[in-house]
């Protein structure tokens, strides 16, 4: 039997790609990009999937699997991670994915170290701890800054952060076009159908493509066991953030993980969900 839900979740990792990270419905993401940068140097008119797995310099150094990464039609990279529960170190993690894609902007032979811009974009279904009581800001986009001038030191390298939960406009209030694309983030899910105010064309697409009722028993099947794999993740990671016990999260993610093994789920969706190391997951 299938789930009451009319649309499915962009918080889970099927809903996510589904959306985001499909060559046929790219135009989707470019939008959203556009939206949420508002770029000095031009909208970004199309972009290029790259391989989400991104090796380590040598056998032993540790691999990043990024939700989506791609690169803009003048060069610029484009990681997009979707975070569905608390992680101590996000914003250590963040920055070291962002070092793949300027690594592999180096050059043989004479090279100027000419850089193209990267941007790490992270939609967090949670708030930063240290953010919790400051309900008024939940977009941050965060730049090299020089502290004495407070002016941009860097423009190359921009981390974008969107702390959903704060997000709590409802449709009568939403202004913009970026107002509705968080609100449909926040909302996909639980809506029964395409809001009044929501009727550009961009729009009507992902509801489409959003819709349960259009997909095969297949894709269908493939999205519950993502829907249940992230109710179980936050549920276990939250609670023990709740309850003060962080320092048991990596046991949780080591049973989550388990479960995962023994049920035949690939190992990198493992890790890409768990964070996990492979070594960690082959011992269990």
């Amino acid at each position: 039997m299938r789930i009451k839900d009319k649309y499915i979740s962009p918080f889970t990792d099927f809903g996510f790609k589904k959306l985001f990270g499909s060559e046929p419905n790219k135009d989707i993401l470019i939008d959203f990009l556009n939206e949420l940068l508002q770029k000095d140097t031009g909208r970004i008119t199309d972009l290029t999937y790259l391989s989400p797995e991104q090796l380590g310099r040598d056998a032993d150094s540790r691999k990043a699997i990024f939700d989506i990464y791609c690169e803009s039609e003048s060069g610029e990279k484009f990681i997009v991670e979707l975070q569905k529960a608390k992680q101590n170190y996000f914003k250590d993690r963040s920055i070291y994915y962002s070092t793949f894609p300027i690594q592999q902007q180096a050059e043989k032979g004479d090279w100027n170290f000419k850089l193209n811009a990267v941007y790490t974009i992270g939609i967090l279904d949670f708030v930063f701890d240290e953010d919790k009581h400051d309900s008024a800001v939940f977009h941050h986009e965060v730049q090299l800054i020089d502290k004495k001038t407070n002016k941009v030191f860097y423009d190359k390298l921009t981390y974008v952060y969107l702390e959903m939960p704060k997000f709590n406009k409802t449709e009568n209030e939403l202004e913009t076009h970026f107002d509705k694309w968080l609100y449909v983030l926040k909302n996909l899910e639980d809506l029964s159908s395409r809001p009044v105010k929501l009727q550009e064309r961009i729009f009507a697409k992902l509801f489409e493509q959003a819709a349960l009722g259009n997909y095969t028993e297949a894709e269908y099947a493939a999205y519950e066991e993502s829907l249940k794999i992230y109710r179980d993740l936050k549920n276990s990671i939250d609670t023990a953030f709740d309850d003060g016990k962080a320092e048991g999260e990596i046991e949780t993610l080591r049973l989550i993980a388990k479960k995962m093994k023994q049920k035949g789920d690939p190992v990198s969706t493992i890790i890409e969900l768990t964070g996990l190391s492979q070594s960690q997951i082959d011992k269990l």
